[in-house]
């Protein structure tokens, strides 16, 4: 029984964990880049970026899309940031009036997040906290930001809010601003951008939603002569995505060893339970008793403990995850993680599969040693102490 509990809480947490650790990790790479991006073809690898046109008729067909939920434009801007005690590279990131919130609002630390526009600069930037320690910058202070394109320029902004994911690739890297401000800089038309990123209502539908908009879109010119290129996160970040994948791998071989320690566990406990139970048997079977009814009693009972050790380690896995969520209580270094605590997430279908699966496992892991049975003789088994 305590096999059987221990295995069936360690999966629980392993399913947990693996499941909410990627979701968080995938939420803030889409967070930052959305669910599809289209920008152009000659910027598909590099920060210094080609622009392309997206007027408004664009942006009304963009989102006429049955599964895109949101649309929003964005030009970037390499750079770096110089005080008087340190430099950093940088990418100036600006978003227009239709940017969504949400996702900086949720990490957002100090300050607030201004109202973008397209038409005017405020002069105001988002800032890591990454990069404001690293810089030794605070709320309201006002930062030298120098871009080097035929010449150096120079750019005075306020930091109005610090934001911090714990995603270092993009902690250490971007800064938000407003949209006019990076076009201005980058010398561009007013419809002229970066590009375009969309958001999915389904994320299991990202694929062909991607390839609906690419065969619409791809390859096709604007008036300035930049072609469009559409890709998704996926496609945008292979590394991360494959690294969250291999985290499946890691589940099925906890999934397995967990399963095979618990049916271990019960078969060695229904051979000694057969073997201090022979004189039973050998009574039973001088009594009429076939061996088919025999072995079924045995299994039922071997399901009832099995039974008494799931309820164990449900309750266990369970408390787990609902004391982490709550509290947070064990943490994780999010420089090497991308997250501050171990994340959990509970999903009612894997958690259903999980107790039926190992329920079934264990069962039919029984049948085989349950035809020790047979083989005993009743008139020896009497005998037998």
């Amino acid at each position: 029984m305590a096999g059987i509990a221990i295995g069936l809480a360690v999966m629980i947490i392993a399913v947990a964990v693996v499941i909410g650790f990627k979701s968080e990790v995938r939420n803030k790479v889409i967070g930052f880049g959305s669910h599809i991006q289209i920008t152009n073809l000659d910027a598909a690898s590099s920060y210094e970026t080609h622009p392309v046109m997206v007027g408004d008729s664009m942006m009304a067909a963009l989102a006429a899309y049955p599964e895109i939920s949101h649309v929003q434009r964005f030009s970037t801007k390499p750079g770096m940031i110089k005080t008087d005690d340190a430099f950093q590279g940088m990418v100036l990131k600006g978003v227009g009036p239709e940017f969504d919130p949400r996702f900086m609002q949720e990490y957002l630390l100090e300050g607030e997040i201004p109202v973008f526009s397209d038409s005017v600069s405020s002069n105001q930037v988002l800032i890591s906290k990454a990069l404001a320690t690293k810089m030794k910058l605070k709320l309201g202070d006002k930062i030298y930001t120098y871009y080097i394109q035929d010449d150096v320029r120079a750019r005075r902004l306020t930091i109005v809010g610090i934001y911090q994911t714990n995603f270092s690739e993009y902690d250490n890297l971007f800064l938000l601003t407003d949209l006019n401000l990076v076009n201005r800089l980058n010398g561009w038309k007013p419809e002229q951008v970066t590009g375009v990123e969309l958001q999915v209502k389904d994320y299991d539908k990202l694929e062909d939603t991607t390839y609906e908009i690419a065969v619409d879109t791809d390859n096709q010119q604007d008036e300035l002569g930049g072609v469009y290129y559409v890709r998704n996160i996926e496609q945008l970040n292979p590394q991360i995505f494959a690294w969250l994948d291999l985290l499946d791998l890691n589940v099925w071989v906890i999934l397995i060893l967990m399963v095979g320690v618990a049916g271990f566990t019960m078969i060695s406990g229904l051979l000694i339970i057969i073997i201090e139970r022979t004189n039973m048997i050998g009574i039973l079977k001088a009594l009429g008793a076939n061996n088919f009814t025999i072995r079924k009693t045995f299994l039922w009972f071997a399901v009832f403990l099995i039974g008494k050790g799931m309820l164990w380690g449900n309750a266990i896995g369970l408390a787990f995850c609902i004391l982490q969520a709550q509290s947070g209580i064990f943490r994780l270094d999010p420089e090497t993680y991308y997250v501050d605590t171990v994340p959990v997430s509970f999903n009612i279908l894997l958690f259903l599969l999980i107790n039926i699966g190992t329920l079934l496992a264990a069962v039919l892991m029984l049948i085989g040693p349950s035809f020790l049975i047979t083989k005993i003789n009743p008139a020896s088994s009497m005998r037998y102490e």
